[in-house]
């Protein structure tokens, strides 16, 4: 596998699209840990650019993570409101023109809120809709795929309408019956909220599952900083992953064929400083967990 990881997450004054961008770049493009990183929308040209050729000279393969532009913004994939659905599209097309400026292996984003049950529905139809029309514009400049993360509905968490794994395979479904390249990207960091072991979540995407992230999560403590979807570091008290619930996420990987012999397929931290801790020491810890998780697989 490849071994990436998500500079906003791990550099969070940097999600915003402002802050330390090319100092924390630097540390990621020198670590020969890690073969990807995942970048966001930069705010400023100038700095994007330098950023670009930085990037580029590692070597490194980049993925555009959109989930920033859509929490940031609250924009709603999905909503039943056209305005509001085609603000969202809007906004995601710039996101894809700027991924291709990075030459960006993938294209991700997260469904809005969850909407009342009896609009349910309507709005995986509208998602899919979404979805198709960001894959064409994505299409008409090049080959880039676009990728839906799924995410919790737990009203501590991110509430998204995507959601459960089955959901998401039949938006899935949808999308990819006219653009192929379209998939899915799970997260262990996930699994926990959404109350789903690593069967449930992994194998029934089958050619769908296109990405993957690990991290942590906190369910338990509501006074915690990271409590519900804040991606703390691996072992964290209070928190759900740590060895060996990684170890089974792999194993299930190296099951289903996402990893293993000759794959080159990504495999990302999300992992977040809180408190007193460090970029560095967090990225550390993912690494150590990572290491001592391949020797139980």
């Amino acid at each position: 596998m490849k071994v990436g990881l998500i500079h906003f997450m791990a550099f969070p004054d940097t999600i915003k699209g402002d802050g330390p961008i090319l100092e924390t770049l630097e540390q990621i493009c020198n670590d020969e840990y890690f073969q990807v990183v995942e970048l966001t929308h930069i705010n400023d040209p100038g700095t994007r650019a330098k950023a670009i050729e930085q990037v580029k000279s590692s070597g490194k393969t980049v993925g555009f993570g959109a989930q920033p532009i859509v929490l940031i913004n609250k924009l709603n994939p999905n909503s039943s409101d056209d305005a509001e659905r085609q603000a969202a599209i809007d906004a995601l097309k710039a996101g894809i023109d700027e991924a291709y400026e990075w030459d960006a292996a993938g294209f991700a984003l997260l469904s809005g809120q969850v909407p009342a049950p009896d609009s349910v529905a309507r709005e995986k139809e509208l998602l899919v809709d979404t979805l198709t029309a960001l894959c064409a514009h994505s299409q008409s400049k090049g080959d880039m795929p676009i990728l839906l993360e799924t995410f919790d509905q737990k009203p501590f968490g991110k509430n998204c309408l995507i959601g459960p794994t089955p959901d998401a395979v039949d938006v899935a479904e949808g999308v990819a019956a006219e653009f192929p390249s379209f998939g899915l990207m799970l997260d262990l960091s996930h699994m926990p909220l959404l109350e789903e072991t690593t069967d449930q979540m992994l194998k029934p995407p089958g050619r769908h599952l296109k990405h993957i992230h690990i991290g942590n999560c906190v369910m338990k403590d509501k006074n915690h900083p990271a409590y519900g979807d804040g991606h703390p570091r691996f072992g964290v008290e209070g928190g759900e992953n740590d060895v060996d619930e990684l170890a089974a996420f792999l194993s299930t990987l190296q099951e289903i064929g996402y990893i293993g012999p000759g794959k080159g397929n990504v495999v990302s931290f999300e992992v977040k400083p809180y408190g007193d801790e460090t970029p560095e020491s967090v990225i550390r810890n993912a690494k150590d967990t990572l290491e001592a998780a391949w020797q139980k697989v």
